[in-house]
């Protein structure tokens, strides 16, 4: 088989495209090449976990599942000393959870914020004006829950922005 230049040369630039390609790959994994190696290693910066609760049932069994997740995951990385961001976001029947006047976990709620004070209560705000027209009166909720528009959208966001996301 006879080799051209021009052959030799497609071959030649096809090897070394390659070759700088599994370079700016190992870049990106983060494995260090031959070079990097003789650097000292910097420590590596711990990691803050994110995770969003949704909770959409006024059942109270449900709710107490997702507060004692929050509350497992709230020990175990404070345990760790690793960083950690959580948001319980209520919508549909959930919101019955951050209720002043019907919530069946009220201490439930209370014994998480004074585990994590950081937690951040989340409620739909599209599911709260719903339930205002079909009740005919403002609905109460507690003092440390934030609306957003809408709650499934928001949970959807958090995703996007790299949030874990655990159903229970």
């Amino acid at each position: 088989m006879k080799i051209t230049r021009a052959l030799f040369a497609a071959g030649a630039t096809a090897l070394l495209l390659a070759i700088l390609a599994g370079s700016q790959l190992l870049a990106q994994t983060g494995i260090p090449s031959a070079k990097a190696a003789k650097q000292p290693v910097a420590a590596v910066p711990k990691v803050a976990h994110r995770v969003a609760l949704p909770v959409n049932s006024e059942d109270a069994m449900v709710m107490k599942q997702v507060l004692s997740t929050a509350l497992h995951l709230s020990v175990h990385y404070q345990a760790r000393g690793e960083a950690f961001s959580m948001e319980i976001v209520g919508y549909s029947a959930g919101v019955h959870m951050f209720r002043a006047d019907t919530s069946p976990v009220r201490e439930q709620l209370i014994k998480l914020l004074s585990v994590n004070p950081n937690v951040r209560f989340v409620v739909c705000e599209a599911t709260k004006l719903g339930m205002e027209r079909v009740e005919g009166k403002p609905v109460p909720l507690f003092e440390k829950v934030d609306l957003v528009p809408h709650g499934p959208a928001h949970i959807i966001e958090l995703q996007e922005l790299g949030w874990s996301y655990i159903r229970t």
